[in-house]
């Protein structure tokens, strides 16, 4: 195998595996998915000019696997509203730091509301603040401007805060329903 894409493999690997993982929720397609994503570095890694870092690229690579998955589906607005975070897509060998986040209630809410965002802005958010990509970086992995990924983060944040807002609301609400009853 070629010492550069071992290197890419080792170097960046989880931070596709989980990219792709917040994207479409399951954890074999992920996999799939990673697997696409080293099918298309290999074949255009000659071609890769060093504009960017090797992580931008890659996340780039991505972010177009995921898409052409959601349109190949056609389940683009399916998945957006769908939560289903079932034992199955989640066990593994060992349980990764996201799996057992996930399982918290308070990260299981904010990954509902996450889906309830648009697609642009899910992305927006994974790369940012779950990937931890600058905006630089963002812009770069989207192929979109910086002042667009910074618009997108805001509103995507505060669509976030409004949705949260909302669940809030009616855990409380059930509560309460509860107790008077």
């Amino acid at each position: 195998m070629d010492p550069v894409f071992e290197q890419l493999y080792e170097k960046y690997h989880d931070d596709l595996f989980n990219f792709l993982f917040y994207m479409v929720r399951n954890r074999e397609q992920a996999e799939d998915l990673v697997q696409e994503v080293y099918v298309k570095v290999l074949r255009s890694y000659k071609r890769f000019e060093g504009q960017c870092s090797e992580k931008t690229w890659l996340l780039s690579i991505a972010r177009h696997v995921a898409i052409d998955f959601f349109r190949k589906q056609k389940r683009r607005r399916q998945w957006v509203g769908a939560a289903d975070w079932s034992e199955e897509q989640i066990s593994a060998d060992g349980p990764q730091p996201e799996e057992l986040a996930i399982q918290n209630e308070e990260i299981q809410q904010l990954y509902r509301c996450l889906a309830r965002c648009t697609l642009d802005q899910q992305l927006v958010l994974v790369l940012r603040f779950i990937q931890s990509l600058s905006i630089a970086e963002t812009a770069e992995a989207l192929g979109w401007t910086e002042s667009k990924v910074k618009t997108t983060q805001h509103r995507a944040l505060k669509a976030l805060k409004h949705y949260m807002e909302e669940e809030a609301e009616r855990e409380g609400g059930a509560c309460e329903k509860v107790s008077v009853e």
